[in-house]
């Protein structure tokens, strides 16, 4: 599976597959500005406690601010078997510029 996906793609996936999670990573702050609607929200620090509550069986896009701490939570989740993390490329502020125009940005 392609470790890395595009703001228009993660859409695309989200509509063929409705088992599909997104997992935001980053801090509550953050998740004050913007969100994805419906998307799960696990701090980057509380994964290693918190990953086992993940889905394995459906695709998993990591999210965060720009795309690198979703990226290391996604090659750490992969050092625990996950094989359906996906990292969202250019994060949320991605999604904002390619998916979601009205999104606040910051």
């Amino acid at each position: 599976m392609n470790k890395e996906i595009s703001a228009t793609e993660a859409v695309i996936l989200r509509d063929k597959n409705k088992d599909a999670v997104f997992l935001d990573v980053r801090e509550h702050s953050e998740l004050a500005i913007c969100r994805i609607e419906g998307a799960l929200h696990i701090p980057m620090g509380e994964v290693p406690e918190r990953h086992e509550a993940l889905p394995r069986d459906a695709p998993l896009i990591v999210l965060c601010h720009h795309g690198i701490r979703s990226l290391n939570v996604v090659q750490y989740l992969e050092t625990k078997g996950f094989q359906n993390a996906i990292n969202l490329a250019g994060g949320i502020h991605a999604w904002a510029v390619e998916v979601d125009p009205e999104m606040k940005q910051y």
